[in-house]
């Protein structure tokens, strides 16, 4: 059995489904498949209305650990990622993917297009017509990554989907960021003092003012086309005006961001933006813009010899516990009335689990890309572990 089948394998003891006896494993169904039956059965014990998404690593779609064709047949979405690279994204398209998630959803949309031009067959067709663009922490290739002018960017490419990252901070506030921690390659203190890994910044520790206050995170490490320049974002700028933060690069909370899209949506159909020719079409994106948001836990249970590749990364949570994360989630969801506009995403199945079980009309989606975090047993705790 190859290390890929045995991952899959640990997410499948992840949802208490169990491992097959190496005798079985000749003829065991697809990994894949057992994991988003199960999950499916689970959810809709709880009244779920949306079969769970599979959400793999992409290059697994290409290894038969994803086999796109039956997981369709059985009604299952599968929305790899991340990629930018045209080869690959033409291929997955090709393979059967329902959308992707892409640090590049410019290039993605065009090709999308392009593939769109030529298909011959209806079902293909019909499947791109439908195609689910997710711009990767809003558009990471081309602005810094989880901030508002990363969103603005998404909104102005009218892709389908902003994909992005939460935290929880000592407050309880829902903070949009892809580490447990403000990443120092990303981030800086406005004030210039030294900020680094011997001093970084844990959302769980700090109140969601202080960090708006005391952090910028407009570094542009990522690639050559990822670009800060401010008067690229001035929705973004007024945006962050009228709110009191420092620069439209401050972090910003998960309640910010869904005000953003309605302050976004006004600025174009009655405010300064009214009169430039694309404001209709940013009115549309904004009205329609999904947000696919990833809870950042890492699974509980890891191997013995775990060792993480980048070095500033924990083992362990530094972070609210499962339902606690579910709680803020989705508290503010509701409150800004965005329930038919989000899905849920992680490698932690907890919180999925939670989701599906307290508010089962919102979408889960199953990431199993990552080969460094392995799965939790299926106990939820309520305490969070340090």
């Amino acid at each position: 059995m190859n290390r890929t089948i045995v991952v899959l394998n640990l997410l499948i003891v992840g949802l208490g489904i169990g491992v097959p006896s190496p005798a079985q494993t000749a003829t065991q169904e697809n990994p894949s498949l057992v994991l988003m039956r199960e999950a499916w059965k689970r959810a809709s014990v709880h009244g779920a209305t949306h079969r769970p998404v599979l959400s793999p690593n992409y290059p697994d779609v290409f290894t038969g650990l994803v086999p796109i064709e039956e997981l369709h047949r059985e009604g299952f979405r599968v929305l790899p990622g991340t990629t930018s690279d045209e080869k690959e994204l033409r291929a997955l398209i090709k393979a059967g993917a329902d959308g992707m998630i892409t640090d590049r959803p410019d290039v993605l949309k065009r090709i999308v297009a392009e593939e769109l031009s030529i298909a011959s067959d209806v079902d293909t067709k019909a499947r791109l017509e439908r195609f689910d663009i997710q711009g990767h922490r809003g558009a990471r290739g081309l602005r810094p990554e989880n901030t508002l002018p990363a969103y603005e960017q998404a909104l102005d490419l009218g892709i389908s989907t902003i994909e992005l990252d939460t935290g929880v901070t000592s407050d309880k506030v829902s903070s949009v960021w892809h580490d447990q921690f403000l990443n120092p390659r990303s981030c800086r203190r406005v004030d210039g003092s030294q900020y680094g890994k011997e001093n970084q910044v844990y959302f769980y520790d700090v109140q969601m003012a202080d960090l708006q206050k005391d952090f910028i995170c407009d570094k542009t490490y990522f690639s050559p086309e990822q670009k800060n320049d401010r008067s690229l974002s001035p929705v973004a700028a007024a945006f962050s005006k009228q709110q009191g933060m420092p620069d439209p690069y401050s972090p910003v909370s998960l309640d910010q961001v869904f005000r953003f899209v309605r302050f976004y949506e006004e600025y174009y159909s009655s405010g300064q933006g009214s009169r430039r020719p694309e404001a209709g079409p940013r009115v549309s994106s904004a009205q329609r813009i999904r947000f696919d948001i990833e809870t950042k836990l890492i699974p509980d249970f890891l191997p013995k010899d775990f060792s993480h590749p980048t070095p500033v990364y924990r083992t362990t949570n530094h972070t609210a516990a499962p339902l606690d994360f579910v709680e803020v989630i989705l508290k503010t969801i509701r409150s800004n009335k965005m329930e038919s506009r989000c899905e849920i995403e992680s490698f932690d199945f907890r919180t999925l689990r939670l989701i599906e079980e307290t508010a089962p009309e919102i979408p889960t989606y199953y990431l199993t890309g990552n080969r460094q975090l392995f799965p939790q047993p299926s106990a939820i705790s309520d305490r969070p572990t340090k």
